[in-house]
């Protein structure tokens, strides 16, 4: 990492999403120009078992360092093997651990099989009775109904995916359980105070980051306004989580003590681009203490926030050993990760019958 020039060690800070089913001309030239560091797919790219393999395998070939290539595999509305694997259980149908760490197992390794190393899942957003009643967008995506069941059950889950090879990731810090809006369309203002975010929402990441079952956390975009941490930008607009130093570098590295791979959610949400532009948010996330930065679906987007990093960097705005630290975390990270398991369709076939009868079992 250390003989990277300036250029190289930005990409490395770069989660991307691709535009189709293979590697095209176009995607080739920002894959060449960027050279990202992790690349997740979407629906959009998974049309069969032996393409999502291939394309993943091409992925590895293409790119000079070993990729973190990743999905939002959690299951219920969000389950993008659906067209090729049998659509897997919510993580609010799940109940006791067990049934958890079936799930875990399940998708760690249908993911690996696959040709992913990561997953972007559970999510352990606490989502009770009260709160389930919003239009935020999480509906029936997080384990359990209170705080002491998500730590049991998502902890369950993320341990057995992990022990399958499949690296996880916690979603979405500091808590979006209690938002009224979904942040893929507006910035969500999340009316909690200091005493409820300490007592609910940072439970599980407490508890698991304690564990050391964390590897990866992925940052909300959301604001704060009752909170002590809460910041403002130069112009007085509240900082979401994910461009805050005080929520990534003092609550979530200093008095949770996580020292893992930080990654925003994608920066392309309407949370973000309705009150920054891409360059700008890409340049706070970083000086913020963010590792890596989520931009999942425009070309364009990658390319100017790519930009926007580096010129920052060239001229001293956000120090080469800002930049460092991230890739210290993010070779880490890289040396933890499984090669592919060998492509098998008929293992397939079994594991979408145990999803199934994990099904059954719930019903």
């Amino acid at each position: 990492m250390s003989s990277l020039s300036i250029e190289q060690k930005v990409g490395q800070l770069f989660f991307i999403g691709i535009a189709g089913k293979d590697i095209d001309a176009a995607t080739a030239r920002l894959l060449d120009r960027v050279v990202p560091g992790g690349v997740c797919l979407f629906s959009r790219n998974i049309r069969e078992r032996s393409q999502t393999r291939d394309l993943l395998d091409s992925l590895r070939e293409v790119l000079p360092l070993e990729p973190m290539l990743s999905v939002d595999q959690e299951g219920g509305l969000v389950d993008r093997l659906r067209r090729i694997i049998t659509p897997m259980p919510a993580a609010d149908r799940i109940r006791t651990t067990e049934q958890a760490a079936d799930f875990g197992r399940i998708v760690g390794e249908t993911l690996r099989i696959l040709g992913f190393n990561m997953n972007f899942a559970p999510v352990v957003d606490i989502v009770d009775a009260k709160r389930g009643t919003a239009s935020n967008g999480l509906h029936s995506r997080a384990f359990g109904k209170d705080r002491d069941e998500s730590v049991e059950l998502a902890g369950q889950f993320l341990r057995s995916m992990q022990d399958e090879g499949c690296v996880g990731c916690l979603k979405h810090f500091p808590g979006l359980g209690a938002s009224e809006v979904d942040s893929h369309k507006e910035l969500p203002r999340v009316a909690i105070t200091d005493k409820e975010m300490f007592a609910t929402d940072l439970v599980p990441y407490k508890r698991l980051i304690e564990s050391g079952d964390a590897k990866l956390v992925m940052v909300a975009h959301a604001a704060f306004p009752k909170v002590r941490l809460q910041e403002q930008d130069q112009n007085g607009k509240l900082l979401p989580s994910s461009l805050s130093p005080a929520i990534i570098s003092t609550l979530l590295r200093g008095d949770l003590g996580f020292s893992g791979l930080v990654l925003t959610d994608d920066l392309e949400m309407g949370a973000i681009v309705e009150n920054f532009g891409i360059g700008e948010a890409c340049k706070l996330a970083v000086a913020a203490g963010v590792d890596m930065l989520a931009i999942c679906a425009s070309t364009d987007a990658v390319e100017r926030g790519f930009e926007a990093v580096g010129e920052a960097v060239i001229s001293g705005t956000i120090e080469e050993s800002r930049i460092d630290e991230s890739l210290e975390r993010i070779d880490l990270v890289r040396k933890s990760l499984q090669k592919p398991l060998s492509f098998d369709d008929r293992r397939l076939d079994d594991l979408s019958d145990e999803i199934a009868g994990l099904i059954e079992r719930l019903n």
